[in-house]
């Protein structure tokens, strides 16, 4: 199967239904596609002499008719492979493609009654491709090609000498001709053009797909903006709660034991919040004064589940992981809060229990998450990753797995989601380690 495969694209027959990234690389199926209609004229073009020359006994200049395959199919073995190495094909190349058929569709008309032959009309396809495939410029420029090449056919050709005297016999020969024609250009043209139009409809849905992620990019710059403005404002107050704290419990009045206790809840809240700022800070690129940890996988994922469990109480984590080795990796205050998003939407959607399974696999880390909760709802998995698709029903809800799939893709991860088929939900994360990896010192 590889290869027939390997054959089939060096002859030109595969790889049009690659995937279109720019207009250029449309340009690379469109040509493929043109190499093959090339194969099939070569093949209409053999069939048309061996029947004229011994089906109906015409006359035809043989050697000299098979000298325009014999070209078509010596440009098709050299285009074809070459082509398959490119990434991009320019207008002007696609333009010389098709000023190539034109010459070969003219010379052999030419040499068998010029613009009196019934497959005159072929020009006619060539224009049509044209003005599909080319810009305007090149389009109305192969127009006035093939224009001139149908004039100059009319006065300068080889007759075509029709068999039997009588004039019905030959006009009768003339209309089958046409009707072979007409139902050759029909059948290409409908096959060829469905076709280049799903080309020019991939790369449309390509330049949609660019435009949603440079809006989705400008989204994350105004949060990320929003987010570390707001982290800012909140150091001072926040220095200043703490020593606040720290006057009272020196103060006789706050010695009771429950006050005591009381203080103390709220200086590890007041520590866990200055923890959230500084990692918005960090993720923003501006530290407050804390250098990122140094950790590795195993440690990272064991400290991000208890912290947060140690706020949510009531849903257990259970943590299980493949981990042949324990890679060091600098703990990204940004993938912590992945973490805690994933978390938190699982609690949100009813979860008490929580599977963490981690494993390291050609050199990416493989983390999936699974939850006993009420799972995605079908509009939430067809659009993973969108902002503000949720269920929650409020203002700002469903930034979680925004943030989470947009911050994958920063560190070059992927993010996969699905409902489990027992119940709850199961995201599947995959990151290279070298995204995380720690600098030997």
């Amino acid at each position: 199967m590889n290869g027939a495969s390997a054959l089939m694209r060096w002859l030109g027959l595969g790889g049009w239904r690659d995937p279109v990234r720019s207009a250029e690389s449309a340009n690379v199926r469109n040509l493929l596609l043109l190499i093959q209609l090339r194969w099939l004229a070569v093949a209409g073009q053999l069939v048309t002499i061996a029947v004229a020359e011994w089906g109906l006994g015409v006359r035809l200049p043989v050697a000299a008719l098979l000298v325009a395959p014999l070209v078509l199919v010596l440009l098709n073995l050299l285009s074809a492979p070459l082509l398959t190495l490119r990434q991009a094909v320019s207008d002007r190349e696609l333009f010389a493609a098709l000023l190539i058929d034109v010459a070969a569709l003219t010379w052999q008309l030419y040499l068998s009654g010029g613009a009196t032959n019934p497959f005159a009309p072929l020009f006619l396809m060539q224009v049509v491709l044209g003005a599909v495939l080319l810009t305007a410029t090149h389009a109305w420029l192969l127009i006035g090609v093939t224009a001139a090449c149908f004039a100059g056919l009319g006065f300068v050709y080889r007759p075509l000498v029709l068999p039997g005297a009588e004039a019905g016999v030959s006009l009768s020969l003339y209309l089958q001709g046409l009707l072979v024609c007409f139902v050759l250009t029909a059948g290409l043209l409908v096959s060829f053009v469905t076709r280049i139009s799903g080309n020019l409809k991939a790369r449309d849905a390509y330049l949609a797909e660019l435009r949603q992620q440079s809006a989705e990019q400008t989204h994350i710059v105004r949060m990320g903006l929003l987010a570390s403005g707001a982290a800012h404002e909140l150091g001072t107050p926040l220095a200043s709660l703490s020593v606040i704290l720290g006057d009272w419990r020196r103060m006789p009045a706050f010695r009771d034991p429950e006050l005591a206790h009381d203080i103390d809840q709220m200086q590890a809240e007041l520590d866990r919040c200055k923890a959230i700022v500084t990692g918005i800070l960090m993720s923003a690129g501006a530290v407050r004064g804390e250098a990122p940890a140094r950790s590795s996988v195993r440690a990272f994922l064991a400290q991000t589940a208890a912290e947060w469990q140690v706020a949510h109480p009531d849903v257990v984590i259970e943590r299980r992981d493949a981990l042949e080795r324990d890679p060091a990796i600098v703990a990204d205050p940004a993938l912590r809060q992945v973490f805690s998003a994933l978390f938190d939407n699982a609690m949100e959607a009813g979860a008490r229990r929580i599977e963490l399974w981690s494993a390291v696999i050609d050199g990416d880390l493989k983390v999936t998450v699974l939850d006993d909760g009420r799972g995605f709802p079908p509009h939430i998995l067809s659009r993973l990753g969108e902002p503000y698709r949720s269920t929650k029903g409020r203002a700002g809800a469903g930034l979680g797995l925004f943030l989470l799939v947009n911050v994958l893709k920063t560190l070059g991860g992927t993010v996969e989601a699905a409902d489990r088929v027992g119940g709850g939900a199961e995201v599947r994360l995959s990151l290279p380690l070298a995204a995380l990896a720690a600098e030997e010192t």
